[in-house]
């Protein structure tokens, strides 16, 4: 497993944000334009407190195989109705469920899997994420969409004012009003090579949990990276008692089936473990989606479920094995990318500002 976190991400994602200053909404898309096609997906939910939505359609035993965007958002409940414009976008490009076939001039219908951090304690409690946030969310992480997922492309990122493949700052989206224990938090990103795939993480840290080991004052899940001074950081008040959680989504362009998708997704999970604790706690609501973008035909809804199958018999476990390695890694080197490259604000503080002078960069 190569272990270059700095790779490109997945192939065959857009990924958009819009930034509200203390809150957002970041959008991974997996459809063209004008296609029903999506991404196979599935989900792992944990933590006592999530909000969520269109995740029991994602359960192995159930119907509809792929999703065209996934919206990761903050606003608590609240910002679940950027998912609606999620929807409007999707619908207006011609993409979606198509209900009569797809080869039909139907009725469309996007399927899009939401999850939200709660991040109403930072700025404004009124201020959320609307449908029309979503809806532009959407609109530029499909602008960005490449769906040569047999190949290795380089996917922009795009925010309300630069575009790259990995940004400056993980305050962006729905990474803008998100903490981590007793640090801003954020939007953050990594990808690994396994068994010949790649497979990719893009997480909004926001646990409960500390991300800092109190006595060494260095990070959980990157130990090698410089500690923060350990009386400083014992010296930040607590914050105090509210609704959390991690999320995201790992992205792998491997042939895999929805059931192996839930694998993959649970044993992110044990990314989040590594890098916060405690984690999944009764105020956190982690959830973890994980998305195949192998083809477009794997991920046709109306042929999802029997074009997969067949790849569980050709998916060894060993390969399994690997991609699940790789996921729990990506998981938690995101999570480290997104306490790493938070900056100060809110009165929240930050990794950087506490740290002694790195001797390495994520």
């Amino acid at each position: 497993m190569s272990n270059r976190s700095e790779m490109d991400f997945c192939p065959g994602v857009g990924i958009g944000h819009v930034s509200l200053g203390d809150t957002g909404v970041s959008v991974l898309s997996f459809a063209a334009a004008g296609s029903g096609a999506g991404a196979v997906a599935s989900v792992d939910v944990r933590g006592g407190g999530p909000g969520t939505r269109e995740t029991d359609l994602l359960a192995p035993e159930n119907t509809v195989g792929a999703v065209q965007a996934i919206v990761l958002a903050g606003g608590s409940a609240y910002g679940l109705a950027a998912a609606d414009g999620a929807m409007a976008e999707l619908e207006s490009r011609g993409a979606g469920f198509r209900v009569f076939g797809p080869d039909s001039d139907g009725p469309v219908v996007p399927i899009v899997p939401a999850a939200v951090i709660f991040d109403l304690a930072v700025g404004d409690p009124q201020h959320r994420p609307t449908a029309a946030d979503g809806q532009r969310a959407t609109a530029r992480a499909l602008d960005n969409f490449d769906g040569a997922a047999s190949t290795v492309v380089t996917n922009k990122v795009s925010t309300s004012t630069a575009s790259a493949s990995k940004a400056s700052t993980s305050n962006i989206g729905a990474g803008c009003g998100a903490t981590a224990g007793k640090l801003r938090g954020g939007f953050g990103q990594a990808s690994r090579e396994a068994a010949g795939y790649r497979v990719s993480a893009a997480v909004v840290a926001n646990p409960v949990g500390e991300v800092v080991d109190a006595a060494t004052g260095r990070l959980f899940g990157a130990p090698e990276r410089a500690p923060v001074d350990p009386e400083k950081f014992a010296d930040l008040p607590s914050p105090a008692a509210s609704l959390n959680t991690t999320i995201g989504v790992i992205a792998t362009n491997a042939p895999l089936a929805k059931a192996q998708l839930r694998r993959l997704a649970m044993c992110g999970h044990d990314g989040i473990s590594w890098a916060v604790r405690p984690a999944h706690s009764p105020l956190d609501g982690d959830t973890l989606f994980a998305v195949s973008t192998a083809s477009e035909e794997s991920a046709a809804q109306e042929t999802a479920l029997e074009e997969t199958a067949s790849t569980t018999e050709t998916m060894t476990t060993e390969t399994m094995t690997a991609l699940c390695a790789a996921s729990s890694q990506v998981v938690c080197d995101a999570i480290v990318h997104a306490v790493v490259h938070a900056e100060p604000g809110y009165g929240l503080p930050t990794y950087s500002q506490l740290a002694k002078p790195a001797n390495s960069s994520n």
